[in-house]
């Protein structure tokens, strides 16, 4: 396994309040294990080099950079890995073009989804959305917590729950049995990201006693 079954918040970038530059810096600094690049509506250019400058602060840190829908540029700039949806590039493709060593991970919207996932072999599944979210221009189906738990019970790859997830939630979800959880929103468009991540933190480890 490439990955431990359990890392806690993994982050996805779009479009952050204080710029990636310093998100990612701050990424590192806390130790967080994974930052995941997603600019749905940006050129091919900006995308590489956004991703090219979060490269260079990740490198040789324990923060795993993630590159979602570009496989091509996760190669391109030696990202640790690639995450892709339900309708891009199979999985079994972007394994191919970047090799046995690196990270790929896969979205899944349903209990259905998530078992087909896991049979593929990804080195971890996306479940969600939990909640409500308008990161996404046609988001899928609200799962619920009851369904996330469902998914999270049946995967038999590490499981990261997102969409919708906030400081006001949180608990909910790590209470259904979430080891892995994404924070968009909240935490990116802060004015103080720093103190949401601390809050994240602080809360993470009354579940699970000094994870960080």
């Amino acid at each position: 396994m490439k990955i431990p079954s359990q890392f806690g918040f993994y982050s996805v970038l779009t479009n952050p309040l204080k710029g990636y530059d310093y998100i990612t810096r701050l990424l590192v600094d806390y130790r967080i294990a994974f930052v995941q690049l997603r600019i749905k509506d940006g050129s091919y250019d900006e995308i590489l080099r956004t991703a090219s400058m979060m490269r260079e602060i990740t490198a040789n840190s324990s923060t795993k950079l993630i590159i979602n829908d570009y496989p091509e540029i996760a190669l391109e700039i030696g990202a640790d890995g690639a995450h892709v949806g339900q309708e891009d590039t199979a999985i079994e493709e972007v394994r191919s073009k970047l090799g046995e060593e690196c990270i790929i991970g896969l979205s899944t919207h349903s209990l259905s989804q998530c078992i087909d996932a896991c049979s593929r072999k990804p080195d971890y599944i996306g479940v969600g959305p939990v909640y409500p979210t308008p990161t996404k221009k046609n988001p899928d189906p609200v799962l619920g917590i009851s369904i996330m738990k469902e998914m999270l019970l049946n995967a038999t790859v590490p499981a990261v729950s997102i969409g919708g997830i906030d400081l006001s939630n949180i608990r909910e979800v790590l209470d259904a049995g979430a080891k892995n959880f994404c924070m968009v929103r909240q935490f990116t468009q802060s004015d103080n990201p720093e103190q949401v991540l601390k809050d994240i933190i602080k809360i993470y480890n009354e579940y699970y006693s000094d994870f960080y």
